[in-house]
């Protein structure tokens, strides 16, 4: 089973919101990247700056005084300390060793060479006695001046509050300054404004695209609803030659295959109803000599053959003009129609019950829709000896079983009997047989309805013809 939508407007919208969505979160990532690192070398070069400028003045005061300085520059979240001895070694990773040299190159370019600088990178304060060395120590990590990597390079490593970024300076009467730039903890907060901004531009844009995406398809339903009509009513209103060029070319040849069909329809008919008109007169003078001979048997099978001869005619033209299909649809109380038809066959000698009732009128080509059930019914009583006319009626169709209780119909034959002129072998002759078309017209008014007609087999024997009818 597919997962993808099966309409057309529902398919595009789905392209359209995906392809914006993938844009979108494409440009949120590019944006976050390039803010997170923007953050990352602002808080790297403010906090090398700062250490630069303790230097500089520490080193410019009296040792006694440095002391009362250090104490007072020492705030969070940098901490400065005197005299602390050399940071002791720990065996760093590849990653922190290029955490202090990205540093320590921000640090080394804004002290310059004068001053040299050691590096480390720790998860907690340096700064208390276990983790410091005695002057004999060696070094933790390497002078930053050795590295050569730019200092704009790894930013990233700045982003990670649990890291204190251990500088010490050495000045120039031989003190060790120690500063301690612990990151805090959620140095980057969410772009709210900025998501507020994509979220506003995403309903923006989505509304666009639906209202874009109908306009573009709408052209399409109103085709194919014009399609569906069609079949219900070959001579309804043509398409507006409107809209964009492939529109409007399509709606030109839409009209153009209606009118060749209305055109094909036209004559025909009127080719059978000429010929109808011409056959009339050589019958009637056939029933005038017929009624001059003597034999009253061969007289009579005269008689039966023109007879059949004209509702062949008859029943001919009115399948070629299309069922009524000029008559206008109008709300037809089928409780009343079924009843006349009822109160017909009974007159006749024929036995039809009814069971349940239609709920409310239902809209239709009342004399359409009575041929369709006459011919049903006709059926029902020729070859079943009686008919039950079932009624289910809700809000959304008009159900209408015909039942009867005759021998039923091959499986293999119950479409072919729809066919025009087709006729099972058994009903061949005058008694029971017709013209072959009273089912091909019962379906087509029920297609021309919007509804259906089918035949089944009824397993306690019998024929059962369905008629379905919606309400629209």
């Amino acid at each position: 089973m597919s997962l993808l939508p099966r309409s057309l407007f529902s398919r595009l919208v789905l392209v359209l919101l995906a392809g914006l969505l993938t844009a979108q979160l494409l440009s949120f990532a590019v944006h976050m990247h390039e803010r997170s690192e923007l953050l990352q070398e602002a808080s790297g070069m403010q906090s090398a700056q700062r250490i630069a400028d303790i230097v500089r003045l520490l080193d410019s005061l009296a040792p006694a005084e440095r002391k009362r300085i250090a104490d007072i520059l020492s705030t969070p979240p940098m901490t400065v300390k005197l005299d602390q001895g050399l940071l002791a070694a720990s065996g760093l990773d590849t990653d922190r060793q290029a955490r202090a040299a990205v540093f320590g190159a921000f640090l080394q370019r804004y002290l310059g060479n004068a001053w040299p600088v050691e590096m480390a990178v720790t998860d907690s304060s340096p700064l208390g006695p276990e983790a410091l060395h005695g002057p004999a120590g060696p070094p933790m990590s390497n002078r930053s001046g050795g590295h050569g990597m730019p200092p704009h390079s790894g930013m990233h490593y700045f982003s990670q509050p649990a890291l204190s970024f251990v500088a010490q300076v050495r000045l120039r009467d031989g003190m060790l300054v120690t500063f301690d730039s612990r990151q805090p903890a959620g140095t980057e907060d969410w772009p709210y404004r900025m998501l507020l901004s994509l979220a506003v531009l995403l309903i923006g844009v989505i509304a666009v695209s639906l209202i874009a995406v109908r306009w573009a398809t709408r052209p399409l339903n109103a085709l194919a609803d014009a399609a569906e009509e069609l079949g219900k009513n070959i001579n309804r209103p043509p398409l507006k030659e409107s809209g964009p060029l492939e529109v409007a070319r399509a709606a030109h040849a839409f009209n153009t295959m209606q009118a060749l069909l209305v055109r094909y329809i036209q004559d025909r008919t009127r080719m059978l109803a000429a010929m109808s008109h011409d056959l009339k007169t050589p019958i009637t003078r056939l029933r005038l000599r017929a009624e001059l001979l003597d034999d009253a048997a061969l007289r009579e099978q005269f008689t039966g053959d023109l007879g059949e001869m004209e509702t062949m005619v008859k029943t001919t033209l009115d399948f070629m003009r299309g069922i009524d299909a000029e008559e206008p649809a109008r709300q037809v109380d089928m409780k009343a129609l079924l009843e006349s038809l009822q109160a017909n066959l009974l007159e006749a000698g024929a036995a039809v019950t009814i069971e349940g009732q239609p709920k409310k009128p239902y809209r239709g080509k009342p004399q359409a829709l009575k041929r369709c059930l006459m011919n049903l019914l006709d059926n029902a009583v020729k070859y079943g000896k009686s008919a039950t006319i079932v009624i289910d009626d809700n809000d959304e169709r008009l159900d209408i079983r015909i039942r009867d209780q005759g021998p039923g119909i091959p499986e293999s034959e119950l479409e072919r009997v729809f066919d025009p002129y087709y006729r099972l072998e058994g009903s061949r002759n005058r008694g029971t047989g017709g013209t072959g078309l009273g089912l091909t017209i019962a379906r087509g008014v029920a297609e021309a309805h919007g509804g259906k007609l089918q035949l089944a087999n009824r397993v306690e024997g019998g024929l059962e013809a369905s008629l379905v009818l919606p309400r629209s």
